[in-house]
Formats: C-alpha cells, structure tokens, sequence
C-alpha cells in the first residue's frame, strides 16, 4: 500500500478596502504576486544587495524562500535545478476582486506574519495593486480544510491569532469522479504543453505526483517515500474522458517588459472504470497545491466532483454530482 503525502496546508483570505470603485486586469493573480514580492525583499532584506544569489544570506533569508526557493545544500533532489516549488499559491476571486485567497503549504505557514506583512505593505504602496491602494481589514483562516468555516485571525492594531495548520482529511476513494479545471492547466509532455484534444490523465498525475513529493521533500520534516516508477506507469492505463479547451492567459512581465501566454486546459476530466485509490491522495491534496507551471499565480487550480454515473458529465454541474469541497 502506497504512503499518503504528509503536507500540512494553511488556507488564508485578506480582505481589504478601497475607496474607489477597484480595477484589475483580468490576471490580478500576477500583479498581486508582483506587488508582493516586492513589497517582502523591501521588508525582509537586510543587506539591500541587487542580487539575491550572491548574498551571503541567500540561504536564510524569507524572500529568497518565498521567491526563488532554491534547494537547501546537500539536497538530493533538483540537482540540476535552481529552484525548489515554491510554498505558496495565490488566488483571486473575480466576483469578489477585494478579496485575496492564499495558501502556504508547509513549514511556510511558520512566516505567515511576515507574508500577511507584505500582503499589506504591497497594498498599501504608492501604487498599490495594478493601481488601486488598498487597505487591509482582516485575515481569515479555514478553520476545517475540507469546508468553508472561516475565522478571523487577524485585523489591524490586533495580535495574529493564528489557528494549527492541518494535514487535509482525505475522505474516501468515490467510485468516479471528475475533476473541474478551473484556471488554465500548463502540464508538459515530451517538451510540449499536453492539448485539449490529446490530454491524459498521465499528464495531470505525473506532474502531481512531482509537484507533491517536491513540497513535502523541501517544505515539511516527511519527505514522501514512494514507488514513483510504478504509480506513473499505473497512471498510463487510467482512462479519462475529457470535455477540455485551451484558454490563453495574458501576463504583462515587468521583468522581460512584455507579455507572455500562459495558455493551457480548462474543463473537466471524467474517470471511472479504474481503481482510484492509488491516486487518490494526490488528486484530493492537488485542489490545494494547483498543478502545472505557474501555480503560485492561480493556475492549475482544479476541484474534485464525484460522479454517481460513469458517463461524461455536462460542462456544469447537475443532478446526481456532488462538489466535495476543499
């Protein structure tokens, strides 16, 4: 029997105020980020050096952990890689653009003082985010991973009353299931981005399963054990019935002062007629974590519908289909 991951996750909410009527682009997710990574260097560096890496305090400083995540010294894994996952993901609600979801995964919620910090600083800033200053009136906190009971843990002039992150309660494997891919899904395969005529489930899990075993080795104290070699291969064989498109995503980069397509799938993906039990840790924890390129940013944000049927559901929910709600 495979291990379940351990990764204790935090889910947060910032909410603020602006005395303007707020406009965002349609990717506030990546001015958000912006604003923040600048806003948490300007808050945490002491040495004020331009380059992060030549710093003698690359190694233990917040905004490199947060930022550029590079793999502590002697790591066996990502050898060849300069940069570990990072321990957050953001995410915008468009039909609430005041309100900031984010969560931190790991031992990144020990530094939640210091993110909710920046949070504020960023917002507050001259420039505020994509132009509109804000202010912060509170933070919340799920309380229960698995549902929507929110607590306030914080609000300006107060003490951060942080509740215990959690591991996420995994509830039992469903017979079928769906998964609902909400913001554009970037996988890669054989060095091109899966498509919404060709996509597998090998390429969702493959990636999950990467993205997973990375966090739990770089940000938690139980790096996950596994037989990788055979759950890939088993992901090969599940099959998937997939009603997908290809959505493009604008981002303006300040840094290569040009804008990029972050384009991948959006839809759903149906499965059934397999065994799910060996994935099914990893697609429940992936609502979290997102998948694919560009998960700090909100992509790769999918949730977990379960099917009473094996057929294809429509593009919307409908009878007979619960959404099991992270």
């Amino acid at each position: 029997m495979n291990p379940v991951p351990v990764l204790p996750i935090g889910r947060y909410r910032a909410i603020f105020a602006c005395d303007a009527p707020p406009r965002f682009s349609d990717f506030p997710a990546n001015a958000w980020r912006g604003a923040l990574g600048y806003a948490l260097k300007r808050g945490v560096c002491v040495t004020r050096q331009a380059e992060c890496k030549a710093c003698m305090l690359y190694r233990s400083c917040l905004f490199p952990y947060f930022w550029d995540t590079p793999p502590h010294v002697g790591a066996e894994k990502m050898r060849k890689y300069e940069a570990a996952p990072h321990p957050f993901v953001l995410d915008c609600d468009d039909a609430e653009p005041l309100h900031l979801g984010f969560t931190l995964l790991g031992q990144a919620n020990r530094h939640l003082a210091v993110f909710i910090h920046a949070l504020i600083q960023a917002a507050a800033g001259p420039r505020g985010i994509s132009g509109n200053v804000l202010a912060l009136l509170r933070v919340e906190q799920a309380g229960g991973l698995n549902d929507d009971d929110w607590r306030v843990i914080y609000q300006p002039d107060q003490p951060l009353a942080a509740l215990p992150v959690q591991m996420p309660a995994i509830p039992d494997v469903p017979a079928a299931c769906a998964l609902d891919i909400q913001t554009p899904l970037r996988v890669k395969r054989d060095g091109r981005y899966a498509g919404a005529r060709d996509f597998a489930f090998a390429d969702l899990f493959g990636n999950l399963l990467r993205r997973v075993s990375m966090l739990t080795y770089f940000h938690t104290d139980t790096p996950l054990e596994t037989d990788f070699r055979a759950l890939n291969e088993a992901a090969r064989s599940v099959p998937a019935k997939c009603a997908l498109t290809w959505r493009e995503q604008t981002r303006y980069s300040n840094r290569q002062k040009s804008e990029m397509q972050l384009g991948g799938v959006v839809g759903r993906v149906a499965l059934a007629h397999a065994d799910l039990a060996p994935f099914w840790p990893y697609l429940w924890l992936g609502q979290y974590t997102h998948a694919g390129k560009n998960a700090t940013m909100g992509l790769g944000r999918y949730r977990v519908v379960e099917q009473h049927a094996a057929s294809l559901p429509a593009a919307a929910p409908a009878g007979g289909e619960a959404t099991l709600q992270p």
